[in-house]
Protein backbone atom coordinates (compact mmCIF):
# COMPACT_ATOMS: atom_id res chain seq x y z
CA UNK A 1 0.00 0.00 0.00
CA UNK A 2 1.70 3.24 -0.80
CA UNK A 3 0.96 6.69 -0.26
CA UNK A 4 0.72 10.14 -1.35
CA UNK A 5 4.36 12.10 -1.73
CA UNK A 6 4.57 14.21 1.23
CA UNK A 7 5.49 17.97 0.15
CA UNK A 8 8.22 19.24 2.45
CA UNK A 9 7.84 21.45 5.00
CA UNK A 10 7.82 25.38 3.81
CA UNK A 11 8.74 27.77 6.18
CA UNK A 12 6.28 29.56 8.45
CA UNK A 13 6.98 32.96 6.52
CA UNK A 14 6.61 31.74 3.02
CA UNK A 15 2.88 31.05 1.05
CA UNK A 16 3.00 27.10 0.01
CA UNK A 17 4.25 26.49 -3.34
CA UNK A 18 2.22 24.38 -5.93
CA UNK A 19 2.99 20.74 -6.47
CA UNK A 20 2.69 18.16 -8.50
CA UNK A 21 -0.88 16.57 -8.69
CA UNK A 22 -1.65 13.87 -6.55
CA UNK A 23 -1.78 10.63 -7.79
CA UNK A 24 -4.84 8.42 -6.87
CA UNK A 25 -4.92 6.86 -3.79
CA UNK A 26 -4.64 2.78 -4.38
CA UNK A 27 -6.77 2.57 -0.90
CA UNK A 28 -10.14 4.03 0.44
CA UNK A 29 -9.07 8.11 0.65
CA UNK A 30 -9.07 9.32 4.26
CA UNK A 31 -11.46 12.20 5.06
CA UNK A 32 -11.40 15.18 3.20
CA UNK A 33 -13.10 18.62 2.49
CA UNK A 34 -15.54 16.55 -0.04
CA UNK A 35 -17.89 14.35 1.02
CA UNK A 36 -17.19 11.88 -1.91
CA UNK A 37 -14.71 10.17 -3.06
CA UNK A 38 -14.76 12.11 -6.35
CA UNK A 39 -16.04 15.66 -6.41
CA UNK A 40 -17.25 15.44 -10.22
CA UNK A 41 -19.46 11.95 -9.80
CA UNK A 42 -23.22 12.13 -8.36
CA UNK A 43 -23.83 11.06 -5.16
CA UNK A 44 -25.03 7.57 -4.17
CA UNK A 45 -29.01 7.92 -3.22
CA UNK A 46 -29.06 6.58 0.61
CA UNK A 47 -31.43 3.72 1.05
CA UNK A 48 -32.75 5.26 4.50
CA UNK A 49 -31.68 9.12 4.82
CA UNK A 50 -32.94 10.14 7.79
CA UNK A 51 -36.15 12.66 8.05
CA UNK A 52 -35.10 16.07 7.74
CA UNK A 53 -37.09 19.02 9.47
CA UNK A 54 -38.93 19.70 6.38
CA UNK A 55 -38.95 15.85 4.87
CA UNK A 56 -41.82 13.67 5.32
CA UNK A 57 -40.57 10.11 6.12
CA UNK A 58 -40.71 7.95 3.47
CA UNK A 59 -43.52 5.45 2.80
CA UNK A 60 -42.72 1.52 2.98
CA UNK A 61 -43.37 0.07 -0.31
CA UNK A 62 -46.08 -2.13 -1.28
CA UNK A 63 -50.11 -1.76 -1.58
CA UNK A 64 -50.90 1.51 0.67
CA UNK A 65 -53.59 0.95 3.86
CA UNK A 66 -56.93 2.53 3.07
CA UNK A 67 -56.93 1.62 -0.61
CA UNK A 68 -59.35 -1.57 -1.08
CA UNK A 69 -58.16 -1.07 -5.04
CA UNK A 70 -54.41 -1.59 -3.65
CA UNK A 71 -54.69 -4.83 -1.55
CA UNK A 72 -54.19 -7.86 -2.56
CA UNK A 73 -57.22 -9.98 -2.86
CA UNK A 74 -57.75 -12.89 -0.62
CA UNK A 75 -58.40 -16.13 -0.88
CA UNK A 76 -56.16 -15.39 -4.41
CA UNK A 77 -59.49 -13.76 -5.71
CA UNK A 78 -59.17 -10.88 -8.41
CA UNK A 79 -59.62 -7.58 -6.73
CA UNK A 80 -62.67 -5.77 -7.99
CA UNK A 81 -65.05 -2.83 -6.88
CA UNK A 82 -65.93 -2.70 -2.39
CA UNK A 83 -69.25 -4.64 -2.20
CA UNK A 84 -72.02 -3.73 -0.64
CA UNK A 85 -71.33 -5.70 2.50
CA UNK A 86 -69.59 -4.94 5.74
CA UNK A 87 -69.74 -2.01 7.43
CA UNK A 88 -69.71 0.76 5.07
CA UNK A 89 -72.91 -1.09 3.59
CA UNK A 90 -74.68 -1.21 6.47
CA UNK A 91 -73.55 2.49 6.88
CA UNK A 92 -74.18 3.44 3.15
CA UNK A 93 -77.63 1.90 3.82
CA UNK A 94 -78.81 3.94 6.84
CA UNK A 95 -77.83 7.10 5.05
CA UNK A 96 -80.49 5.49 2.23
CA UNK A 97 -83.04 4.88 4.20
CA UNK A 98 -82.98 7.73 6.55
CA UNK A 99 -82.99 9.83 3.09
CA UNK A 100 -85.98 7.53 1.81
CA UNK A 101 -87.84 8.78 5.05
CA UNK A 102 -87.45 12.11 4.69
CA UNK A 103 -88.53 11.96 1.22
CA UNK A 104 -91.38 10.12 2.12
CA UNK A 105 -92.52 12.49 5.03
CA UNK A 106 -92.08 15.60 3.01
CA UNK A 107 -94.69 13.97 0.47
CA UNK A 108 -97.05 12.97 3.31
CA UNK A 109 -97.16 16.63 4.66
CA UNK A 110 -97.46 18.12 0.79
CA UNK A 111 -100.38 15.75 0.52
CA UNK A 112 -102.26 16.50 3.89
CA UNK A 113 -101.57 19.99 3.49
CA UNK A 114 -103.12 19.88 -0.29
CA UNK A 115 -106.18 17.27 0.67
CA UNK A 116 -106.70 20.28 3.78
CA UNK A 117 -106.58 23.23 1.49
CA UNK A 118 -108.61 21.84 -0.74
CA UNK A 119 -111.46 20.90 1.96
CA UNK A 120 -110.93 24.31 3.40
CA UNK A 121 -111.42 25.79 -0.08
CA UNK A 122 -114.37 23.83 -1.17
CA UNK A 123 -117.45 25.80 -2.04
CA UNK A 124 -120.10 26.34 0.72
CA UNK A 125 -123.12 26.60 -1.62
CA UNK A 126 -125.90 25.23 0.90
CA UNK A 127 -127.17 22.89 -1.31
CA UNK A 128 -128.60 26.00 -3.75
CA UNK A 129 -129.12 26.06 -6.97
CA UNK A 130 -129.16 28.89 -10.22
CA UNK A 131 -132.17 27.64 -12.42
CA UNK A 132 -132.04 28.81 -15.99
CA UNK A 133 -135.42 30.29 -15.90
CA UNK A 134 -135.45 32.29 -12.65
CA UNK A 135 -138.66 34.11 -13.02
CA UNK A 136 -140.49 30.59 -13.00
CA UNK A 137 -138.93 29.80 -9.81
CA UNK A 138 -138.71 33.30 -7.64
CA UNK A 139 -141.61 33.78 -5.55
CA UNK A 140 -142.53 37.51 -5.35
CA UNK A 141 -146.81 36.91 -4.70
CA UNK A 142 -146.27 39.37 -2.07
CA UNK A 143 -145.93 42.48 -4.65
CA UNK A 144 -149.03 41.04 -6.45
CA UNK A 145 -152.07 42.55 -4.03
CA UNK A 146 -150.59 45.97 -4.90
CA UNK A 147 -149.46 45.19 -8.30
CA UNK A 148 -152.29 43.11 -9.76
CA UNK A 149 -151.81 42.84 -13.42
CA UNK A 150 -148.75 40.04 -13.35
CA UNK A 151 -145.91 40.95 -15.90
CA UNK A 152 -146.60 38.12 -18.97
CA UNK A 153 -142.92 38.62 -20.16
CA UNK A 154 -140.90 38.83 -17.69
CA UNK A 155 -137.26 39.00 -18.73
CA UNK A 156 -134.70 36.24 -17.43
CA UNK A 157 -130.85 34.77 -18.39
CA UNK A 158 -128.64 32.36 -16.66
CA UNK A 159 -125.13 32.04 -16.95
CA UNK A 160 -122.85 28.38 -16.00
CA UNK A 161 -119.57 28.16 -15.61
CA UNK A 162 -117.25 26.69 -13.80
CA UNK A 163 -116.15 30.04 -11.09
CA UNK A 164 -119.65 30.81 -10.87
CA UNK A 165 -123.29 30.00 -11.56
CA UNK A 166 -125.83 33.20 -11.83
CA UNK A 167 -129.39 33.64 -12.79
CA UNK A 168 -131.02 36.78 -13.10
CA UNK A 169 -134.85 37.72 -13.29
CA UNK A 170 -136.44 41.21 -14.45
CA UNK A 171 -140.63 42.02 -14.00
CA UNK A 172 -142.29 44.48 -14.73
CA UNK A 173 -145.38 45.66 -11.81
CA UNK A 174 -148.50 46.76 -13.02
CA UNK A 175 -151.74 48.11 -10.97
CA UNK A 176 -154.95 47.53 -12.54
CA UNK A 177 -155.79 49.66 -14.86
CA UNK A 178 -152.38 51.15 -16.10
CA UNK A 179 -150.92 50.84 -19.41
CA UNK A 180 -147.54 51.39 -18.02
CA UNK A 181 -145.02 49.48 -15.61
CA UNK A 182 -145.87 51.44 -12.13
CA UNK A 183 -143.00 49.37 -10.75
CA UNK A 184 -139.58 47.33 -11.68
CA UNK A 185 -138.44 44.04 -9.63
CA UNK A 186 -135.27 42.49 -10.05
CA UNK A 187 -133.98 39.27 -8.62
CA UNK A 188 -130.44 37.64 -8.72
CA UNK A 189 -128.76 34.52 -7.67
CA UNK A 190 -125.06 33.46 -7.38
CA UNK A 191 -123.15 30.22 -6.48
CA UNK A 192 -119.17 31.24 -6.10
CA UNK A 193 -117.76 28.34 -6.72
CA UNK A 194 -113.73 29.15 -6.72
CA UNK A 195 -114.09 32.46 -4.30
CA UNK A 196 -115.66 33.04 -0.53
CA UNK A 197 -117.30 36.23 -1.92
CA UNK A 198 -117.95 37.07 2.41
CA UNK A 199 -115.57 39.73 2.39
CA UNK A 200 -116.25 41.44 -0.99
CA UNK A 201 -119.92 41.19 0.08
CA UNK A 202 -119.73 42.30 3.66
CA UNK A 203 -117.83 45.67 2.63
CA UNK A 204 -120.29 46.41 -0.64
CA UNK A 205 -123.26 45.88 1.15
CA UNK A 206 -122.83 47.26 4.80
CA UNK A 207 -121.12 50.20 3.99
CA UNK A 208 -123.28 50.46 0.64
CA UNK A 209 -124.44 54.23 2.08
CA UNK A 210 -121.13 55.92 2.62
CA UNK A 211 -120.71 54.80 -1.27
CA UNK A 212 -124.08 55.96 -2.63
CA UNK A 213 -125.47 59.12 -1.34
CA UNK A 214 -129.07 59.36 0.26
CA UNK A 215 -129.57 55.93 0.76
CA UNK A 216 -130.69 53.88 4.07
CA UNK A 217 -128.70 50.56 5.08
CA UNK A 218 -129.64 47.95 7.72
CA UNK A 219 -128.95 44.65 9.15
CA UNK A 220 -131.63 41.78 8.92
CA UNK A 221 -131.64 38.93 11.22
CA UNK A 222 -132.69 35.89 10.57
CA UNK A 223 -131.98 35.59 6.77
CA UNK A 224 -128.98 33.90 5.73
CA UNK A 225 -125.30 34.18 7.10
CA UNK A 226 -125.85 37.61 7.01
CA UNK A 227 -128.30 40.55 5.58
CA UNK A 228 -128.35 44.07 4.60
CA UNK A 229 -131.94 46.26 3.29
CA UNK A 230 -130.80 48.96 1.48
CA UNK A 231 -133.74 51.46 0.87
CA UNK A 232 -134.08 55.45 -0.60
CA UNK A 233 -137.32 57.63 -0.68
CA UNK A 234 -136.95 60.87 -2.34
CA UNK A 235 -140.71 61.49 -3.04
CA UNK A 236 -140.41 63.58 0.19
CA UNK A 237 -144.54 62.44 0.91
CA UNK A 238 -145.96 63.81 -2.75
CA UNK A 239 -146.57 61.58 -5.62
CA UNK A 240 -143.22 62.79 -7.34
CA UNK A 241 -139.79 61.37 -6.96
CA UNK A 242 -138.79 57.83 -6.50
CA UNK A 243 -138.67 54.81 -4.32
CA UNK A 244 -135.90 51.79 -4.49
CA UNK A 245 -135.74 49.23 -1.86
CA UNK A 246 -132.50 45.87 -1.99
CA UNK A 247 -132.02 43.55 -0.23
CA UNK A 248 -128.75 41.68 -0.29
CA UNK A 249 -128.26 38.19 1.33
CA UNK A 250 -125.02 36.09 1.86
CA UNK A 251 -125.86 32.42 2.89
CA UNK A 252 -122.83 30.57 3.05
CA UNK A 253 -120.95 31.03 -0.64
CA UNK A 254 -124.65 31.97 -2.21
CA UNK A 255 -125.42 35.62 -2.69
CA UNK A 256 -128.88 36.57 -3.39
CA UNK A 257 -130.58 40.83 -4.23
CA UNK A 258 -134.23 41.51 -4.65
CA UNK A 259 -134.82 44.79 -5.88
CA UNK A 260 -137.95 47.10 -6.32
CA UNK A 261 -137.71 50.55 -7.93
CA UNK A 262 -140.58 52.89 -8.74
CA UNK A 263 -140.28 56.10 -10.59
CA UNK A 264 -143.45 58.42 -9.71
CA UNK A 265 -144.30 62.14 -11.41
CA UNK A 266 -147.26 64.54 -11.05
CA UNK A 267 -148.68 62.54 -14.78
CA UNK A 268 -148.45 59.08 -13.13
CA UNK A 269 -152.01 57.95 -12.62
CA UNK A 270 -150.48 55.70 -9.39
CA UNK A 271 -151.10 58.85 -6.62
CA UNK A 272 -150.63 56.37 -3.70
CA UNK A 273 -147.25 54.16 -4.60
CA UNK A 274 -146.50 51.66 -2.40
CA UNK A 275 -144.55 53.02 1.14
CA UNK A 276 -141.00 51.91 1.89
CA UNK A 277 -141.65 50.43 4.88
CA UNK A 278 -144.32 48.30 3.01
CA UNK A 279 -141.74 47.20 0.13
CA UNK A 280 -139.33 46.19 3.13
CA UNK A 281 -141.89 43.50 4.47
CA UNK A 282 -142.96 42.40 1.05
CA UNK A 283 -139.39 41.80 0.21
CA UNK A 284 -137.96 39.90 3.22
CA UNK A 285 -140.80 37.71 2.73
CA UNK A 286 -140.83 37.14 -0.83
CA UNK A 287 -136.38 36.73 0.02
CA UNK A 288 -137.27 33.85 2.45
CA UNK A 289 -139.82 31.80 -0.09
CA UNK A 290 -137.79 32.15 -3.16
CA UNK A 291 -134.29 31.03 -1.14
CA UNK A 292 -136.41 27.97 -0.16
CA UNK A 293 -136.99 27.30 -3.33
CA UNK A 294 -133.69 27.32 -5.03
CA UNK A 295 -132.45 24.70 -3.19
CA UNK A 296 -132.35 20.95 -4.32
Amino acid sequence: MSTPPQQPAQPADRPPQPGPPAQPPSVPAQPTAYPYPHPQSAPPLPQSPPPGPFQPPTMPAGPQPGNPYTQPPPYGLPPGPPTAGGGGGAAGRAVLWAVLGAVMASAAWAAGVLVIGAAADEADLRGYTAPSDLCSRADYGSFKDEYTASDSTPTHSSLEDRALDESYCSASLKKSGSSYADAYLSIQVDLHKKTDPAPEFTATWKNYERTHTGYDVGAVEGIGDEAYLVTQDTTGGTSAGSRYATLAVRDGWVTYTMSYSAYLSSYDPDKDPAKIDEISDWLKTDTRSTLDRLKD
